[in-house]
């Protein structure tokens, strides 16, 4: 029975967002060509601005980070394949757009893709995701275990440490990664080669002080919206977690994903990836789509709606209580056991 609800629900699924995949190859040149001119521009502009005064170089840094994530989410798209109708002339962008967001482009891609295939799947945790302890694991955890989770999920480490370790330390060498992962290794060991090029550039022309100083705040508030944007896409009160055998995939999709509701700049400058419950079951639809598709199909309207400040409010939450199916915070989870 269970398999054959699968087989309906894949077949209507496939149905309904049919008519949204595949790339608009004009609409994609036209977000590139805007993103990363805008994007550019500020980079620029922040160069100019050491003259004026470092105030004004960290004013611009803002804007200039959420040009930065979004050329992330372009990346994104490429390594869904959904950005251009050729897979080698995505590829080929996918790994530039890498350089610039510090991200080898085939190890991101692979990874994502296992958080896709096992999003909401207590038995596959681990890769491209936000590690995730149930109650009851966090219970069996000696002292040490305990305080190093406790300190990893922490908002300050998690949100600012995290996001900067994260990208420029790990996508530098990824330890985790299996060395089977010949392609993933190869697009590491690239991206590094293509960033050392950018620093040697740099040297010779502005300074990497002057690099340094531009690229740094640019990074530390881009990693820190790009990882906090990932976070309330998942992690919320009554998101999905099922162990294996229970586990679905078109229901983690829906129930595991939120729909964050931005204002629309934001919405716009985060290439729609808040619709996050529609890109969860249909990868292969681009970003500039996702809200036609929302609005298209009612089903896709009956989901968990998040506000910026309803993703604030879950910063907290830590655990995943597999009694009462919700993710609760560590005050919760000791209160409980008292």
């Amino acid at each position: 029975m269970a398999e054959s609800s699968s087989k309906e629900q894949q077949h209507f699924w496939k149905e309904r967002l049919a008519p949204f995949k595949g790339a608009d190859v004009g609409r994609s040149v036209r977000q590139l060509t805007v993103t990363l001119g805008v994007y550019f521009a500020l980079w620029a502009a922040m160069v100019w601005s050491l003259q004026v005064g470092y105030w004004l170089t960290l004013i611009i840094a803002v804007p200039a980070a959420g040009f930065m994530m979004r050329v992330f989410l372009i990346q994104h798209d490429c390594g869904h394949g959904s950005y251009l109708k050729s897979r080698k002339r995505a590829d080929l962008l996918g790994f530039w757009l890498g350089v610039l967001t510090l991200t080898p482009y085939k190890y991101w891609r692979k990874t994502h893709a296992y958080h896709h295939a096992h999003s909401g799947d207590l038995d596959f945790r681990g890769f491209g995701d936000i590690t995730t302890h149930t109650l009851a694991e966090y219970r069996a955890m000696g002292f040490w275990g305990r305080l190093n989770y406790r300190i990893y999920r922490h908002p300050v480490v998690l949100f600012t440490v995290g996001g900067i370790f994260l990208f420029v330390f790990k996508h530098r060498f990824p330890w985790d990664v299996p060395r089977s992962w010949t392609q993933a290794w190869k697009s590491v060991w690239q991206t590094n080669a293509a960033i050392v090029g950018v620093l040697v550039v740099a040297h010779f022309t502005i300074g990497l002080t002057a690099f340094a100083m531009v690229h740094l705040p640019v990074l530390l508030v881009g990693t820190t919206l790009g990882v906090w944007l990932f976070y309330v896409q998942h992690q919320f009160e009554d998101t999905y977690w099922h162990d294996h055998n229970e586990w679905e995939y078109y229901e983690a999709g829906l129930e595991g994903s939120s729909h964050l509701v931005l204002p629309r700049p934001l919405q716009w400058l985060t290439a729609h990836i808040g619709v996050h419950h529609v890109h969860h079951i249909g990868a292969r639809i681009p970003n500039y789509r996702l809200e036609e598709c929302v609005e298209a199909v009612p089903e896709l309207q009956k989901v968990r709606h998040m506000t910026f400040w309803d993703g604030m409010k879950t910063l907290h939450l830590a655990l995943w209580d597999e009694d009462t199916q919700r993710l609760i915070t560590f005050r919760e989870a000791h209160r409980t056991a008292a």
